[in-house]
């Protein structure tokens, strides 16, 4: 009678425990069923509408019409080519830079290392529009510091534009997004530089190797998966760049920064095409699930 009443006690306890483990992740799954699996849903539904979310405007289904309307809109295309061009700049500097950097400060003493920590984690704590705020007096082309500096060492005679121009503008925005992106990757890299085996380095340097042998033959196949979250992030955070732009250019000059989130918010919530913004996120999502899923790969086949 014993041997057959565990069995069932076993299956009573585990019945227990997980409910006992839905019950405590019911918050989070409300949470994210009604504010992301619903949304994304209504998403790609109302991508198929001319959809104005107006009492007294029906939807009017339109089925593909909005995804072949995205590819003969300039506009679109532009922001396209934008975004990508802030990804493709932005994830490989951001990653090299923030692997460097902790490469030269996770060996330090714990006082300086909390301190470089702490200098290159504040842009990431701080406020987006605070920051933002900044950049923008350093970018004016009447008083800013860039300028000011420029001018004083004789490298410019004329102040410059530097948001005006199109030529510049993107330039500008991938730079503030630089210096507001490597901060956790730096605090992650030096965690993970930080964990490698340190008898397997002591080893490689017995064998003869010199830093950068042991560098890409051991450390970096041991911080691996914390270079593909670091890209992965990146890359997503890159694709999504849009309180930049909608608080410094609004898109312009002549769409020289406009991105597809921008343009996304410019068309749903200006325009009050919500079907047509829609089917741009569609896109944009495609757009990072490839992306996401060959830097899956890639890292995989290293």
């Amino acid at each position: 009678m014993k041997q057959t009443n565990k069995p069932s006690m076993s299956r009573v306890l585990r019945r227990r425990e997980t409910f006992s483990a839905y019950l405590f992740l019911l918050p989070s799954l409300i949470f994210f069923i009604g504010f992301v699996i619903i949304p994304m849903v209504l998403c790609l539904y109302t991508s198929f509408f001319d959809s104005k979310l107006n009492a007294n405007t029906p939807d009017v289904f339109v089925g593909f019409a909005n995804y072949v309307e995205l590819w003969r809109d300039p506009v679109f295309k532009k922001a396209l080519v934008n975004t990508l061009v802030i990804v493709v700049v932005s994830v490989p500097t951001v990653a090299a830079f923030s692997l460097w950097v902790a490469s030269a400060i996770y060996k330090m003493k714990d006082w300086m290392l909390s301190a470089f920590r702490c200098i290159f984690y504040l842009p990431v704590v701080t406020g987006s529009v605070a920051v933002t705020v900044v950049w923008k007096w350093m970018y004016n082309n009447y008083y800013g510091i860039f300028n000011y500096v420029l001018k004083g060492v004789g490298a410019i005679d004329n102040n410059i534009n530097w948001l005006g121009n199109p030529s510049t503008a993107l330039w500008c925005i991938i730079i503030i997004l630089f210096t507001t992106s490597v901060g956790q990757p730096i605090v992650l890299y030096v965690s993970a530089l930080g964990n490698v085996d340190a008898s397997l380095v002591e080893a490689a340097n017995v064998d003869g190797a010199n830093n950068l042998q042991s560098f890409w033959k051991v450390k970096w196949p041991s911080i691996m998966p914390t270079t593909l979250y670091i890209i992965v992030i990146t890359t997503i955070n890159s694709f999504q760049c849009f309180a930049l732009i909608q608080l410094l250019t609004s898109g312009g000059p002549n769409n020289a920064t406009q991105t597809v989130m921008y343009y996304i918010y410019y068309t749903a919530f200006k325009l009050y095409r919500f079907g047509y913004g829609n089917a741009m996120g569609i896109i944009l999502a495609i757009f990072i699930a490839v992306l996401s899923a060959f830097q899956f790969w890639l890292a995989k086949e290293k």
